[in-house]
């Protein structure tokens, strides 16, 4: 099965910060998970909240978990409220199903990982994870 690499996680972590300074987003906190869930990398802004780590990892963690890109969860959510209450249940409350989750897949299309960025308007996120997995040479699906 493909992964993410560290170094990898490491370049979409700190170009999505980049781009994020480009455009002057508010500060951003960014998660890379693999495609099992787990953790590569993280990090949070100097005067990110404290609190954007779970958020970050919630819009990931969903993205990763259902296949479906925060986006596409959102509006699941809003077509059909009781399944992503039900997904949020079942995952112990860890997915955050908004725009900012995007899934990591590699060449041949498969998922790889999510990406999970916080701290400005979910589409702002977006457009920030999109930069760092563009940057690590990767496709992204917002």
């Amino acid at each position: 099965m493909a992964e993410i690499s560290l170094n990898k996680a490491r370049t979409i972590v700190r170009k999505a910060i980049i781009k994020g300074r480009e455009l002057e987003l508010k500060p951003l906190s960014v998660v890379v998970l693999d495609a099992g869930g787990n953790v590569k990398a993280f990090e949070r802004e100097d005067g990110a909240a404290p609190g954007r780590f779970a958020v970050a990892h919630g819009k990931a963690y969903g993205s990763v978990m259902l296949g479906m890109a925060g986006a596409a969860q959102m509006a699941r959510a809003e077509q059909q409220d009781y399944f992503m209450n039900a997904v949020n249940g079942l995952f112990g409350g860890q997915v955050v199903p908004v725009p900012g989750g995007v899934l990591v897949r590699d060449k041949r299309g498969a998922v790889i990982g999510a990406v999970g960025v916080t701290g400005d308007t979910s589409d702002n996120d977006a457009i920030a994870a999109m930069a760092g997995i563009e940057a690590a040479g990767l496709a992204g699906e917002v």
